[in-house]
């Protein structure tokens, strides 16, 4: 036996050892291994493996220097077969239940397997490398030819993450025009991406306007419209707090506004029965300074957990009351965990489209979503900011 452990260690440390990119582990040796397939792919200074059940994905970010250590301790014991590509070859290992090893590759210059493997290695971003686009030059994500500042490619790729979230959400939308605000803009980079995203990907007619409470990024971000010729993006002064727009509102997008500014914009988003809303929290200190709890005292004991509770259980809280007034609401990963921990997007598309009245939710549904919510805010002893702006004007009702 000790013998088959050493062939099947020396087996996949050579396929670790040659640098694939993408790795299929399938055939769990038992019913009872917790993942049916993790398939492993190559980012740019680590791996990622997504270990799949029948129903859930799990993420985990891997060294490119740990990848062979990953191998042998996820497969050896568990799992049966193993898939990987590098440039040249497809490497094939096969375990027998008696633990004898078959160990082949197959060069793949022309297969089917290393075209498909290449085709999915290829991402399509929504702003392609190649098109200038001044916002993005003048951001030092680009180059003046349009190519990826090589620094900065962490930046460009989180930035066609939030538009894929966003083109998800609009697809094939009829809408010819769309009225967008931007709460807690900051230096706006993700706004004058939007802006392009609407006016020159899909050629629609679009306005957005700029909030933000310093008077010099304001101003910066007005000379920069100007200079771009973005004639519908304006800039204003102003605390998310108590805005008032005066145009029918289809879209809100608010990006890491700090603690309960979040639940201000979602609050004015949900009474201006804005279409879509899009959601980035940071900073959520609001629930972490009133939890208290006997049964679950161990959630709240470590600082860090507690931290960290407070900040998905303000999440959750709010993507509920989203549901409870008429939005089917989402919560995404933004960006990938490694990179930042405020990786969550809200996504929350109303439920019967563009409309200037209040949605009339089932009985049923908002008994459900709205039961869960106060049951854990009893529980913890909770006032979260949205659930008292809604209650107060009618929404929980």
């Amino acid at each position: 036996m000790g013998q088959g452990l050493d062939e099947q260690r020396e087996a996949l440390c050579r396929m670790a050892r040659a640098l694939p990119y993408k790795v299929i582990i399938s055939k769990p040796e038992s019913e009872d291994t917790a993942y049916r397939k993790i398939v492993v792919e190559k980012k740019e200074s680590y791996y990622q493996a997504a270990a799949y059940t029948e129903k859930q994905v799990f993420h985990q970010n891997i060294p490119t220097d740990g990848i062979e250590q990953y191998l042998t301790d996820t497969v050896i014991g568990a799992y049966l077969q193993v898939n990987a590509w590098d440039d040249g070859a497809e490497h094939m290992y096969l375990c027998s239940k008696k633990g004898r090893v078959t160990y082949k590759t197959k060069r793949s210059e022309c297969g089917a397997a290393k075209e498909s493997v290449s085709h999915n290695r290829k991402k399509n971003y929504i702003l392609e490398e190649g098109t200038v686009i001044p916002p993005l030059v003048d951001m030092g994500i680009f180059t003046a030819e349009g190519k990826v500042v090589k620094s900065m490619y962490d930046k460009f790729r989180q930035i066609n993450r939030f538009l894929e979230i966003i083109e998800d959400a609009v697809g094939d939308e009829p809408e010819e025009e769309w009225n967008i605000i931007d709460f807690g803009c900051g230096k706006s980079y993700l706004t004058f991406v939007l802006y392009y995203y609407f006016s020159e990907i899909k050629k629609r007619k679009v306005r957005i306007v700029g909030l933000d409470l310093k008077a010099d990024v304001i101003r910066n971000c007005n000379a920069a419209a100007k200079k771009y010729g973005y004639e519908n993006l304006h800039f204003e002064i102003g605390d998310i707090n108590g805005y008032r727009a005066d145009f029918p509102v289809d879209m809100v997008v608010t990006l890491h506004a700090c603690d309960t500014a979040t639940d201000f914009a979602l609050y004015n988003a949900i009474c201006w029965n804005a279409r879509m809303i899009f959601s980035v929290p940071c900073c959520q200190h609001e629930l972490n300074g009133q939890i208290e709890t006997e049964d679950y005292a161990l959630l709240t004991r470590y600082g860090i957990i507690k931290e960290r509770f407070a900040a998905l259980a303000t999440d959750a809280i709010r993507a509920n009351l989203l549901e409870c007034c008429g939005y089917k609401t989402q919560i995404l990963e933004f960006i990938d965990f490694a990179h930042t921990p405020k990786n969550l997007l809200i996504r929350a598309v109303r439920k019967g489209g563009a409309g200037s009245t209040r949605l009339i939710v089932p009985k049923t549904v908002k008994k459900r979503y709205l039961g869960e919510v106060e049951r854990m805010m009893e529980e913890f002893r909770l006032n979260p900011t949205l659930y008292r702006l809604l209650d107060e004007a009618g929404w929980l009702d």
